[in-house]
Formats: structure tokens, C-alpha cells, sequence
């Protein structure tokens, strides 16, 4: 039976995805590089200087690294002037459903979240003491599709990561709880998340009982 559960935050318990698209599109027209939300697709799950790698490759300028930091700390606080508007009505259908039933079963709760905007978006949302440890992209050194991410969250539950299981909406991300060991709920498109065990639309379909069983 699992004892532990590790949500990701953007796109499974609200979607800051417009977010970081309108915050990364400014960046990368500012730089000559076209964006779209075909290019978006690709950065999901990935983080902020690993996305900026991305669009950067798409610029004939070579960039110091001094430079590229420069950049993403500008795209940073362009997000956190869009995240500053975000209320607990930005929470996705579901959410506080899934993370109640999930307490209210005895489970420890976990977020891992590649953001370093984690803890400004819970506290947004509301929604920050439903969580008993919150792994952002300041307390790893790698990302995902890297297991760290959801093996430290685990090792701060006090919970092995076979008695773990998570749920996230990337690819990278389903490959970073896969690697860890854990069961993986994908929140999505089936034919995306093929990696995952189990794929749900929302978090509006999420049944607690199959996963701690699984």
C-alpha cells in the first residue's frame, strides 16, 4: 500500500503554463527567436535555464553564461509579476479534492516542483499547508527527467519511494517518478505519457484508491 504522494504543480494542481509561455515568448522574441506554442510543448517539465538552452539554440548568437543568467533572471521576474495576479480560483478542478481525499486517507503529501516560484504560488493558491514538504528547483542540482527531484521529496516524507507514487502532466516529469521507482499518474493525453502507469484527464478523475493499491 503506498503511504506517500508527490503532486507537480504546474498543470496538475493549476496551470501556470500561460505563464511562463507569455514570460518566455517576450524573452525569446527579444532575442530574435521565434516562439510559439508548438516550441512551449517542448519546455514542459524542463527548467528555467535548461528551457532557456532550448531557445537559445535557435539564435545564430553565442551566449556567455553570464549572459544566458541575465536573461533567465529576466524571464523570472516577468513570471512573478504575472504569477502576482493568481488567486485560489486558479486552482485546476479537482485539486483540493484529490489533495483532502489524499489527507484525509492518512497519506504524506509532497510537491516536487522544477519552479522556484513554488512557494509564491501555494501561497497564492492557498494551498500551502495541505502540503508536508515542498521540493523546488532550489534544493536540486538536477532536473527533471532526473530522479532526484521526487527521491529527496520522498527521503523528507520519511517514505521509500516503492511506498511513493506521483503525479505529474510531462513527459519529463513521468520519466523523472519512473526512474525514482514510484508508480506515476499521468495527467493528460494517454499517447503523450505512454511512460506512466495510469493517465487521467484532470485531477477532477482522480481516484485515490486505485493508486494506493496499484
Amino acid at each position: 500500500m503506498k503511504r506517500a504522494v508527490i503532486f507537480d504543480l504546474d498543470g496538475v494542481i493549476t496551470d501556470t503554463a500561460r505563464y511562463h509561455y507569455l514570460a518566455w515568448k517576450r524573452l525569446a522574441e527579444s532575442q530574435g527567436v521565434h516562439f510559439d506554442e508548438a516550441f512551449n510543448e517542448h519546455l514542459k517539465g524542463i527548467d528555467r535555464m535548461g528551457s532557456l538552452d532550448l531557445i537559445l539554440a535557435s539564435s545564430p548568437r553565442r551566449y556567455t553564461q553570464e549572459e544566458k543568467l541575465a536573461l533567465a533572471t529576466a524571464k523570472n521576474e516577468h513570471y512573478k509579476v504575472l504569477i502576482a495576479t493568481m488567486t485560489p480560483g486558479d486552482l485546476l478542478p479537482g485539486a483540493v479534492q484529490a489533495l483532502d481525499d489524499c489527507r484525509a486517507a492518512g497519506l504524506k503529501i509532497g510537491l516536487a516542483s522544477v519552479s522556484r516560484n513554488a512557494f509564491t504560488v501555494l501561497d497564492r493558491l492557498g494551498i500551502t499547508d495541505k502540503f508536508d514538504y515542498v521540493v523546488d528547483a532550489g534544493m536540486i542540482a538536477k532536473g527533471k527527467p532526473d530522479p532526484e527531484i521526487f527521491l529527496v521529496a520522498a527521503q523528507a516524507l520519511g517514505v521509500p519511494p516503492a511506498d511513493c507514487f506521483g503525479v505529474e502532466d510531462a513527459v519529463a516529469g513521468v520519466a523523472s517518478i519512473k526512474a525514482a521507482g514510484m508508480y506515476a499518474v499521468g495527467v493528460g493525453d494517454p499517447a503523450t505519457l505512454r511512460q506512466a502507469d495510469v493517465v487521467i484527464p484532470s485531477l477532477a478523475q482522480f481516484r485515490l484508491s486505485d493508486y494506493v493499491a496499484a
